[in-house]
């Protein structure tokens, strides 16, 4: 909460996956890729096989495009995204691991200088010289990957680091190995993907030898990585693994990911068998693509969930979704958001602008006014009211219910939210009436994030936070005075669906 908001009418949280999940699929492609290629020559030069060497020249120029080009601009991309959108995680990470990242900038250069090199020298150089070279960038590759992995892990588990800070302590964390095992799997998956595309201009005589021998990769990388993906489900806390599992998944998204994931990766080996290794002759192409597409698939449905199931910490039990500290939250409940947050004091001394600095400061980072998770559809409404008691009948009540109240309300039923409500006829007469009702079941809910700080201060020290039994488990909560508490109900309650919009509604926030 100490840096400026940056707007995002899309969402920070899909902006960034819209540039993540392209940079890490082709970043795991520049490990996996490295390492097939150094070994496909090798073996060519140990058998004399021209095509097996001419499959990894040619994958080597693919290499060079992909990985190195669009790699290193994603990457400095994912740098610009996440720096603008979650400054607090960005600073911790950098303070905390700095020299982590250190070590991860040596290991990226020389895996960029040995790729050039490696490109530049077929034919220039000795078969030998030219073979240590491509294991030169294997090992700078999957060394960054080791590196990146203990910082990346650290986020969701962060273990014994959450007492003793210390460096080691956060990055071989309770997921630190099951992940680099799925993700050395991935690596081996992605590379294959891109290199069918390569096989399939091979020779006539040779093309199919070629096929089945990448098919063989493709299915030890759906082997590895489904073994790493059930080991890092197996280490999950609890906690975070009752998000997406169980007869009941606390987050039912979370839950259709996960098989979304699982199906893709059953597909990928399904076809890597049929097409690759039993009957190569069928390889075309779009067969090739679709194959592609389902490995891509798997990935970017396993990094959704890593994502998710962070909610709604940044870094768990340290860092919130909003850049709010764990630690801070007595301090801002007792002195106010404003007197600690320059850029929310710069909102304004008057209601309206303090409450809509406050929503920028403490809710912006997940939810847009009306595009991605947007706040004015989660908001109770006067129309939602008015449709819940305009319903006839018991099944009218349930379905209006369950579409406008149930996110909110389920520890009451339909009937007895209906029963509490002024008729619509009431309604209908005192718009006023229903104007301080919405704002009141506003300001309810705010107090109960409020005092779901507690709960999150209360909870033993150095240890994950269990959400779950939290009135608000997947969201941070409000901290502030009762001024900056009032301010901020206001503010999303002129946000009401039933209010007459206004210019400035329409645009930002």
């Amino acid at each position: 909460m100490d840096y400026p908001i940056w707007d995002v009418a899309l969402g920070g949280g899909m902006l960034m996956a819209l540039v993540a999940i392209p940079h890490v699929i082709v970043a795991h492609f520049a490990i996996g890729g490295g390492l097939l290629i150094a070994v496909t020559e090798t073996l060519a030069v140990r058998r004399s096989d021209f095509e097996l060497r001419e499959l990894a020249r040619r994958s080597s120029l693919v290499l060079i495009l992909v990985s190195t080009v669009f790699g290193a601009i994603s990457g400095v991309g994912i740098w610009v995204v996440a720096g603008l959108i979650s400054p607090a995680a960005i600073s911790a990470l950098i303070h905390t691991y700095v020299w982590g990242w250190a070590m991860e900038w040596v290991f990226f250069i020389l895996e960029i200088v040995a790729a050039l090199v490696y490109y530049a020298t077929w034919g220039r150089i000795s078969k030998q010289a030219h073979l240590l070279v491509g294991w030169l960038y294997v090992v700078g590759a999957y060394l960054s990957l080791v590196v990146i992995n203990g910082i990346i892990t650290f986020m969701l588990t962060p273990g014994e680091w959450l007492a003793s800070r210390a460096f080691w302590d956060g990055f071989f964390n309770p997921t630190y190995w099951p992940s680099l095992v799925l993700r050395t799997g991935i690596a081996l998956l992605m590379a294959t993907a891109f290199m069918i595309f390569v096989a399939l201009r091979a020779g006539v005589e040779r093309r199919e030898a070629l096929l089945r021998y990448l098919g063989w990769w493709l299915v030890a990388g759906c082997v590895v990585a489904y073994a790493g993906y059930r080991w890092w489900e197996a280490v999950l806390p609890g906690t975070v693994r009752n998000l997406f599992r169980g007869a009941e998944p606390a987050l039912a998204q979370l839950a259709a990911t996960r098989s979304f994931a699982l199906w893709s990766l059953t597909a990928a080996l399904l076809l890597g068998l049929v097409v690759l290794v039993l009957a190569p002759r069928l390889a075309r192409p779009a067969t090739a693509a679709v194959l592609a597409l389902a490995a891509f698939a798997f990935f970017g449905g396993y990094e959704r969930l890593r994502e998710g199931v962070r909610k709604p910490f940044l870094i768990h039990s340290h860092l919130f979704s909003n850049g709010l500290l764990l630690s801070a939250i007595p301090e801002l409940n007792e002195s106010g958001v404003a007197a600690h947050s320059g850029w929310v004091a710069r909102g304004g001394e008057d209601g309206a602008s303090l409450g809509r600095a406050l929503f920028r400061a403490q809710c912006a980072s997940c939810h847009t006014l009306d595009g991605y998770q947007s706040i004015r559809r989660a908001l109770p409404s006067r129309a939602d009211l008015a449709a819940l008691a305009a319903a006839e009948g018991p099944e009218a009540a349930e379905r209006a219910f369950r579409a406008e109240c149930a996110a909110c309300h389920a520890e009451v039923g339909a009937q007895e939210m209906q029963g509490m409500l002024p008729s619509a006829e009431e309604m209908g007469q005192d718009p006023e009436m229903m104007a301080e009702l919405n704002r009141g079941m506003i300001a309810a809910t705010l107090l109960e994030l409020r005092d779901m700080g507690e709960a999150f201060t209360a909870a033993p020290h150095g240890a994950m936070v269990d959400t779950a039994p939290l009135f608000a488990p997947y969201m941070p909560p409000f901290v502030g005075t009762d001024r900056e508490l009032e301010a901020l109900a206001d503010h999303l309650a002129s946000l009401d669906r039933g209010a007459e919009p206004t210019p400035a509604r329409q645009g930002g926030l």
